[in-house]
């Protein structure tokens, strides 16, 4: 059979945004699809020339190599205050955070909330996967009870390490966000509705409205010993009970 090639017609193709530099993620691990949306929105928003990527420590610690704008890696949990500083030096930049559970909500708390309860314009990107994923599978703030990690192989225990942290709900709570949500990326519905979150969070930002954070609740295969098919399975099965997906404030 002869295919005419001049009338086929491309419906997929790599994001503009991105490098030809290859992801360092492990198989079936949902970073490079968080990757991969960022960057189509900001081809579809036009605003290439304007971002500004501030990289933390983690799985995405070289996330800075894999797009085609301004990038700087952060000192380990100060991603926020540092793209704070970037956005007031130019209020032109679209600047965005690529942060875990462990950099955001264990050693960079203090600047997250406060980045956030100060209404800096800005968005971030919140990848919780529940486990330290670079550095071998630890216990997280957001690891959740019963769970294994390396150091807690018996599961987390509420008495000895607390509960999860509901981030989200935290930053909710707070008078200056202008939109909060938690999306996830185990089917094509939530990466639609994840894709959703993304772009708004940016145009917002380029609105001047204020303080975004998207939350992505993603999968560990390597770190949680599952198949890419189980870990999605787990992440419908248990992570959204104690993390429910939504939007918990739209203010714009």
């Amino acid at each position: 059979m002869s295919v005419n090639m001049q009338n086929m017609i491309k419906v997929f193709e790599r994001p503009r945004s991105l490098t030809d530099a290859q992801f360092s993620y492990c198989p079936g691990c949902h970073h490079g699809l968080v990757a991969r949306i960022i960057a189509h929105t900001i081809d579809e928003l036009g605003i290439q020339d304007r971002v500004v990527v501030v990289a933390s420590v983690g799985c995405s610690v070289t996330m800075y190599e894999w797009f085609r704008c301004d990038g700087i890696q952060a000192a380990h949990g100060r991603a926020s205050a540092v793209a704070s500083g970037i956005k007031r030096v130019n209020l032109d930049l679209i600047v965005f955070t690529y942060q875990g559970d462990g950099d955001l909500a264990a050693i960079g708390t203090a600047e997250s909330i406060h980045a956030a309860n100060r209404g800096e314009n800005i968005t971030v990107v919140f990848i919780n996967n529940q486990i330290y994923g670079m550095t071998g599978g630890q216990m997280a703030p957001t690891t959740l009870i019963g769970q294994r990690a390396t150091s807690c192989p018996d599961g987390r225990n509420a008495q000895l390490a607390g509960y999860p942290i509901p981030f989200a709900e935290m930053i909710a709570q707070l008078e200056a966000p202008v939109y909060v949500t938690r999306q996830a990326l185990y089917d094509h519905k939530r990466i639609m509705a994840a894709s959703r979150a993304i772009k708004k969070a940016f145009q917002y930002q380029i609105e001047g409205k204020g303080y975004s954070l998207v939350e992505m609740l993603t999968n560990c295969p390597t770190n949680w010993r599952m198949s890419p098919v189980e870990a999605n399975g787990h992440l419908l099965n248990e992570v959204v009970k104690v993390f429910p997906l939504g939007d918990l404030v739209d203010r714009g």
